[in-house]
């Protein structure tokens, strides 16, 4: 037997073993007419024989007849010479009735259900004429034997067939998840090395960046110094130095992803002042740092963040400012806190600081853009006032989070 679904390699290990039963049915079936007749002695048993091993020999020639598996015209005329050679042993012998049934698995299997369903009516007319021409007697039981036959052949079938589909419909949606899967986890792979870049290039320019500037700003002016002032040389040097040891402590604390090592020394207020002090002994800036409001104890994130982005402000200021003073604020609220840097220096237009990566940036303007990632990811947010001529004022506020009642405050 054939299967609509194509070749042998689509069958299933379930299918392969009923396929096989139902040849072995169809073999036994002939060895069976062929030894009734000759127990019997019947005068056609030599035809019948012949008849049965042609039938036979027709019905196992079919499933190596590769025609057969893929044109439902060659599968059609191969069932046509099969039911030929069926009614001439329905003829001979009343036990070819019993070929009918392995005969309704095999049209409905090759042919197309509107093609299959007619096909199996006409072999259960054939059986039942076949058998009431040998009985000479027309029976409820011999209209009712095969017409049950041909209508289980029909529901098993069916069945198998819905059940198919829906294996496969759920072998594809498996695949499809799968799929979507493993494209999910790509996705969230390169989402989180971006976000790891983001992370690692904005505590790079936040601290090593920052602080080979003011390394920078320290060597030249003690240069300049030492002609003549050898004292001044030497505290911009050693100034240079506690910054290189500041920075390369901020280097391992953001490869091993720890807390800035001034707020593991403190709270964010003081790690702010000390901020203030050191950017002003290496600038010559009046730098000046205000609390407001009862400090709280934040999240970690939140005092990172703050941190990391009133040192940026502070070294845009130093770096590009110009300026003269710079007021820095750390403000606690009910639901938020905000950080305003506020200097006099010269002033910008904030809408034409190009974006960091792009041709017109030259390598600036990642400060602002990280300073703004940072308020983004803690939900809050960061506003730039600025203008040519008139200082530059950054405030950024975020939510705090709401701090867990406790026993006490519930009674």
């Amino acid at each position: 037997m054939t299967e609509k679904a194509g070749s042998d390699h689509s069958l299933t290990p379930v299918l392969r073993v009923l396929r096989t039963c139902l040849h072995l049915m169809v073999a036994a079936l002939l060895a069976l007419a062929s030894l009734r007749a000759v127990a019997d002695h019947a005068a056609d048993a030599p035809a019948v024989i012949i008849t049965a091993l042609a039938l036979f020999a027709l019905y196992a020639a079919g499933p190596s007849l590769p025609r057969i598996r893929t044109s439902t015209t060659a599968a059609a005329l191969w069932l046509g010479a099969v039911a030929l050679l069926w009614m001439l042993l329905l003829a001979l012998t009343p036990d070819g009735i019993w070929l009918a049934f392995p005969l309704f698995f095999v049209q409905l299997h090759l042919l197309p259900l509107r093609g299959a369903l007619p096909a199996v009516v006409a072999t259960t007319v054939i059986a039942i004429a076949g058998f009431g021409w040998h009985t000479h007697t027309l029976s409820v039981g011999t209209v009712v034997g095969p017409a049950l036959g041909a209508a289980v052949a029909v529901a098993v079938v069916l069945g198998y067939e819905a059940l198919y589909r829906e294996s496969e419909a759920r072998r594809r949606l498996i695949e499809e998840l799968t799929a979507a899967r493993s494209d999910l986890a790509t996705a969230e792979h390169t989402a989180g090395v971006l976000a790891e870049r983001e992370r690692l290039a904005r505590e790079i320019h936040d601290t090593l960046a920052q602080g080979l500037s003011s390394i920078q700003l320290l060597l030249r002016a003690a240069e300049r110094a030492i002609p003549e002032r050898p004292e001044t040389a030497l505290g911009h040097v050693r100034q240079a130095r506690v910054a290189a040891v500041d920075n390369l402590a901020e280097a391992r604390r953001f490869v091993r992803a720890l807390s800035p090592p001034d707020l593991e020394a403190g709270s964010l207020p003081a790690a702010l002042e000390r901020l203030c002090a050191t950017t002003a002994r290496a600038s010559g800036l009046a730098v000046h740092c205000h609390v407001s409001g009862a400090p709280t104890e934040l999240p970690t994130p939140h005092e990172v963040a703050l941190l990391r982005i009133a040192q940026s402000a502070l070294a845009n200021t130093v770096q590009h400012a110009g300026a003269e003073r710079v007021e820095l604020t750390l403000s606690y609220m009910d639901t938020e806190v905000a950080l305003d840097v506020v200097d006099d220096g010269t002033g910008f237009v904030p809408s034409r600081v190009a974006a960091p990566g792009s041709a017109a940036a030259s390598g600036a303007g990642f400060g602002l853009a990280a300073m703004r990632a940072r308020a983004r990811a803690l939900h809050g947010t960061l506003a730039v006032e600025s203008a040519p001529g008139e200082g530059t004022a950054i405030a950024v506020t975020l939510p705090c989070p709401a701090a867990p009642a406790t026993p006490e405050a519930a009674t």
